[in-house]
């Protein structure tokens, strides 16, 4: 498993500071930089694809005789990380030797308090049927693996996270299920509405994995409910 901590946050602070001035990423952004993390893309890559497509838009607009627009969503520089992504797969030799959980900040301890944590904000959740039988169970599991993590520490994470990814796609698709129609048609025509712009720019199966992310992150936010993998572990 990458151990990428400040993966999301590092990706909006380079945005940020290739576009030269402060825009709060979307939600539709934290969706593409969620596809990417998934993908296991390296945030090199992500990096490197925004530099390149800023470099790009920088040069046109030294070149330009009138005002450039300036950049306004992450999603424009999508294809630039798939080519950097190709480049560094290219350019590969050999596998980095992986880290230490305990070293790359994943004690135990504090993954057992985050799984409880997560376990209290699922519990306070008010939630429709099948969700909240869903969202009792899933509390319940976590706090199940949490105090095995404490009795018994394990070597490697991955498999935890992994499991961790099962309970969150098995509790969205209870949210799925509860949800109003009218809610899920708003937040689908919300995703079409801010994707339009740049559909040039990314592929088919980019787009419909923004828009699957969009529509968990939203229904998660708005029932005050968790993302659960390790990843979005606080190193506080």
């Amino acid at each position: 498993m990458q151990n990428y901590f400040n993966y999301f946050t590092e990706i909006e602070e380079r945005f940020q500071q290739r576009r030269g001035s402060l825009l709060m990423l979307s939600t539709l952004d934290w969706a593409l930089i969620e596809t990417w993390r998934e993908a296991g893309i390296p945030l090199e890559a992500v990096l490197r694809g925004i530099d390149e497509s800023f470099d790009k838009h920088d040069a046109k607009a030294r070149r330009a005789t009138t005002r450039t627009r300036k950049v306004n969503g992450l999603a424009w520089c999508a294809q630039a990380v798939m080519e950097a992504v190709e480049q560094a797969k290219e350019a590969a030799i050999g596998a980095a030797k992986p880290q230490d959980d305990r070293e790359s900040g994943f004690e135990f301890e504090r993954v057992a308090r985050y799984l409880h944590q997560n376990a209290t904000r699922i519990e306070a959740a008010q939630l429709l049927p099948p969700a909240d039988a869903i969202a009792t169970e899933t509390a319940s599991r976590l706090r199940g693996l949490a105090e095995g993590l404490q009795a018994e520490p394990i070597t490697s994470l991955e498999e935890l996270d992994r499991t961790l990814s099962v309970l969150e796609e098995r509790l969205f698709a209870a949210l799925m299920t509860a949800a109003p129609e009218d809610e899920l048609m708003a937040l689908k025509e919300q995703a079409a509405r801010e994707l339009a712009p740049y559909k040039g720019k990314m592929q088919a199966v980019q787009i419909k994995q923004v828009q699957q992310q969009f529509l968990q992150k939203k229904m998660l936010e708005t029932r005050s409910l968790p993302r659960l993998s390790l990843f979005y572990m606080s190193l506080d």
